[in-house]
């Protein structure tokens, strides 16, 4: 049992460590744009990538995801000639959909550019945003098989080197440029991701074959089929967060989409992180177990303990400095947005909870029933949003990101039951409600106490509770953690 807990573990920390980097980059970077651009420059950002980002995801099919999964049964086999067949397929139809989806946003830049402004002022911009798609699909099939073969290490260096680059020449297009180098800032973030994937990837050696057009479309089919999964989840997602921008630039103007912007990219980044990390390893490993549903069981149980204690120490920080934390990583006119960043981090709180259970259905290969719950879920994430903006303006959207949360938690938990018998073991069910109760008690301080208790007390809890977190872990990967925290990097380079 431990050596799954320190899977997971070890896996985190490397991914994990490395984006703590983009995280301070993105942070230099945030910052800056912040100070140049104000919420409305960066409210037009964040259209830019909500409006072609849901081209994107249609025109992508999903390829991205699907080939994590074909290239980890592939290598599975041990296939060396099945593994060359995925790969290829894989690289040219990633390529071949960025392409489409760059055609289709030059096609159609000025009916986007004005569905999304209301005005043709921007459709340039669009139009040039284009590439992202094209880099976008490139790099898409460049990582999935990264992470596919499981070469986590190369993963996350090309995603340091990415972000690294894309850093230094966005802040500077943005300062010659102001508002104009928006879009150029946004292609050569994603131009300079697809060199950095390009570069490792070549280091992945695969052994040359002969593969017809026939062949190619013949393999392409299993790839699609899951990929149609993955497609309707990131369509969705994608066109619910532009109908989300869109509507609150209707309603309350774009400085209110740029405050939001603010409030979802910092909510989600620090658990962001950790979902993305576990994941890079946690995917193929639930896969490889699909058929054992005892092994599904408690790798669920597993990842949800451990997302926790790692992901809940900085959401009790977040929700206890939330207008410093907003101070600190923009400026001082996206205070005002603190109580909706409080409520959006309740909802990642349950989404760390939810998270692993929602994979169990692609684990199984259940794409028509994952499609079916997103669905299900996307259209009561905009209901939900559009009753509470009405009620509580900016502040219903953050509420209406936890109500879904909440609902989506429980029908997860049904689901799951449903197909593989799941339920929380007991430290599971422990770890939860002990998280449940220290995030209702912080809230109740910041919102209740005046402000210097309010942060006296929730940071007094938070401490707390990133002790009690530090105890389980050391008990969990028996491992002492004073000892692995000066030496984790070696840690990891040694056991990877």
């Amino acid at each position: 049992m431990s050596n799954s807990y320190r899977q997971i573990f070890k896996s985190t920390a490397l991914i994990g460590g490395t984006q703590v980097i983009n995280i301070f980059l993105g942070i230099v970077r945030t910052k800056v744009l912040a100070i140049l651009l104000g919420p409305s420059g960066m409210g037009i950002a964040g259209l830019y990538q909500s409006s072609t980002g849901l081209v994107g995801t249609l025109a992508g099919l999903g390829i991205g995801s699907a080939g994590v999964r074909q290239i980890a049964e592939a290598v599975g086999t041990g296939d060396e000639d099945r593994i060359a067949r995925t790969v290829r397929t894989l690289r040219l139809t990633s390529a071949l959909s960025g392409l489409l989806g760059m055609l289709v946003i030059v096609l159609f830049c000025g009916q986007i550019g004005y569905a999304t402004f209301g005005n043709a002022s921007h459709t340039f911009g669009v139009a040039l945003m284009s590439l992202t798609l094209l880099f976008g699909g490139i790099s898409a099939g460049q990582t999935a098989l990264l992470q596919g073969m499981r070469r986590l290490k190369h993963l996350a260096s090309c995603q340091v080197l990415g972000v690294a680059f894309g850093t230094v020449v966005g802040i500077t297009l943005v300062y010659f440029l102001r508002e104009r180098g928006i879009a150029p800032y946004l292609v050569a973030v994603s131009g300079f991701g697809i060199l950095s994937s390009w570069w490792y990837a070549r280091k992945v050696r695969i052994e040359p074959v002969k593969i017809t057009a026939f062949e190619i479309v013949s393999e392409s089919k299993g790839l699609l089929n899951m990929g149609l999964a993955f497609m309707v989840s990131g369509l969705l997602m994608t066109g619910t967060d532009y109908v989300t921008r869109v509507l609150i630039s209707r309603q309350l103007g774009m400085n209110a989409v740029g405050l939001y912007s603010a409030t979802w990219t910092l909510s989600s980044l620090y658990v962001g992180v950790i979902l993305n990390s576990m994941g890079a390893d946690f995917y193929p490993r639930l896969t490889a177990a699909a058929s054992d549903d005892a092994v599904v069981n408690r790798l669920v149980n597993e990842q949800t303990e451990m997302g926790i204690l790692i992901a809940i120490p900085g959401i009790l920080v977040t929700l206890t400095l939330a207008p410093w934390v907003l101070r600190a990583f923009y400026s001082e006119a996206f205070v005002p947005a603190a109580d909706v960043i409080r409520w959006q981090i309740l909802g990642v709180a349950l989404r760390v909870v939810s998270w692993p259970m929602s994979f169990v259905q692609l684990g199984k290969g259940m794409s028509k029933l994952f499609m079916l719950t997103e669905t299900v879920f996307a259209v009561v994430y905009v209901s939900l949003m559009l009753g509470c903006m009405k009620i509580w303006g900016l502040e219903g959207v953050g509420i209406s990101f936890f109500a879904l949360y909440v609902s989506y938690s429980i029908a997860m938990l049904g689901v799951c039951n449903r197909i593989t018998g799941f339920s929380w073991s007991r430290r599971s069910l422990f770890i939860i409600l002990s998280a449940c109760c220290a995030v209702s008690a912080v809230l109740l301080m910041v919102r209740i106490l005046p402000v210097e208790k309010g942060i006296v007390y929730g940071l007094i809890v938070t401490a707390a509770v990133l002790i009690g977190c530090l105890l389980e872990l050391q008990r969990l990967l028996k491992i002492d953690i004073k000892r692995f925290i000066p030496s984790g990097l070696n840690w990891v380079r040694t056991k990877m």
